[in-house]
This record gives structure tokens, sequence and C-alpha cells, in this order.
């Protein structure tokens, strides 16, 4: 009787063996695979969608267009500034107007195309009379703004101007003090470089404070350079000042 029960139990253990070691019970015990990202280029579609039927804040009733934001999905730089102003809350498209024109001048001289950067505000609809942004229509946007970041994984996010830098350094430090020093900021998609500098209408009316900028932007050129290894390309050398006439 023992002899037949320490058989029944070896064949068990046999049988139990035999099942874990086959194929379908391999199958079964690995980790459920990931799930894939959608592209980023989709999701942001999908948000610009949601922007422009957004009416969580009263900026729609005011609004002729919303403005979700522009750019490729993969780029190392991202740009965040306010709000819209009057050229884009007509037209849909931040930064078109004077100030974007210096934004584009500002790029290039670093080498950027405006192309080859994705340009988003905090707010995505204009404030009636350009006034600041109220705290709930920040808070109310905020999560648009945080949806592309998520999406597009910069490595670099540069703030314009005293409203996306306290915003999302959460502070109230005012923009002087906190423009030109890099700190590593952490969003839904991961950890990136937030570099805070003046907004281009700042400098349209204080022409003087393009000195600050220009400083600022070799800082993101470096950054770029350290983070991708090649984009954008090396900085033009300075050129040398004339030499005087010879005299006699």
């Amino acid at each position: 009787m023992k002899e037949a029960l320490r058989r029944i139990v070896r064949d068990l253990r046999a049988a139990l063996a035999a099942e874990a070691a086959s194929p379908a019970a391999k199958a079964v015990l690995l980790p459920p695979a990931a799930p894939r990202r959608p592209p980023a280029a989709l999701v942001l579609d999908r948000i610009a969608a949601d922007v422009r039927a957004c009416v969580r804040c009263g900026l729609c009733r005011s609004r002729r267009h919303a403005v979700p934001g522009e750019g490729p999905a993969e780029t190392p730089l991202v740009l965040v500034g306010e709000a819209p102003g009057e050229d884009e809350d007509r037209l849909g498209r931040p930064f078109v107007g004077r100030a974007g024109e210096l934004l584009t001048k500002m790029l290039a001289a670093i080498g950027v195309a405006r192309e080859e950067v994705f340009i988003a505000n905090v707010l995505k609809c204009r404030p009636p009379g350009n006034r600041d942004p109220a705290p709930d229509e920040v808070a109310q946007c905020r999560r648009y703004l945080e949806a592309q970041l998520e999406a597009l994984r910069p490595l670099v996010v540069v703030t314009l101007g005293r409203v996306p830098t306290q915003s999302l350094l959460g502070t109230t430090q005012g923009i002087l003090s906190l423009r030109g020093v890099p700190r590593t900021w952490r969003h839904a998609g991961g950890t990136c470089v937030l570099f805070p500098t003046l907004h281009p209408a700042y400098l349209l009316r204080n022409p003087a404070a393009k000195r600050d900028a220009w400083e600022d932007l070799k800082q993101v050129h470096a950054l770029l350079r350290e983070k991708t290894g090649s984009w954008p390309p090396p900085l033009a050398a300075p050129r040398a000042a004339p030499s005087p006439p010879p005299r006699g």
C-alpha cells in the first residue's frame, strides 16, 4: 500500500514538472508586454483638437482661435511662452507677431530654425486686453501643456518670461533673478533641463536687455550640444574687429 502511494506521488510530481516545462505553460508565465506608447505626433494632434474645443474657463467666450502650439513631435527643444496675443488669437498660431519675429531671429542666432522646435504657451487662449493670466485659467490650462511635454519628452525646456517660469517652477520669484540659471526639472514624460530667459516682447520694450538674452541663448546652445552631441551646429566665431588704417 505504501509503495503504491509512493508511486502515485512520484507520478504526480513528474506530471506537474512536465506541465510546467511545456511551451504553453511558459507562455502563460511570461510577464505581460508593456503597452506601446502611441506616436507623439498623434498624441499632439489629439491634444490640439481638445484645446480647440475647450470650454474649461471663460476665455472660450472671448477667443477667436485657441492656440495649442506647433512644431515637430521629435525635437529636443521646447519653448514655453505666456499666452496668445492679438495676432496669435487671429491666426491660431503661437508667436506670430513682432515678438514672434524676434524669437525666430533669436533662434537663428544659435543655428536653430523655428520649424525645428515645438512652441507652446501656458495659456492656450488670449486673455482680453493681453492681461496677465488668472490663476484659475492657468490651472485649467496646465493639463494641456503637461500632456504636450509628456508626449514630446524634450531634453531642454526654455521658458520665455515671468509667467511660464513661475508657473512651471512654482515660485513667485521675479524673472530677472531666475533667468540664465538652468535647473533639472521633472515633467510627466521624464526629466529635462528647464532654462528661464526673457520674453521677446520684453526685449522689444527694453532693447538693452538683449545682451542678457544673448548670454542666455549661448547657454541654451551649449546645453543642447551637450545633450544631443551634435545639434545645433557650432556657433560661428565672432568676427575680428577691423584693423585701423595705417597712418602716414
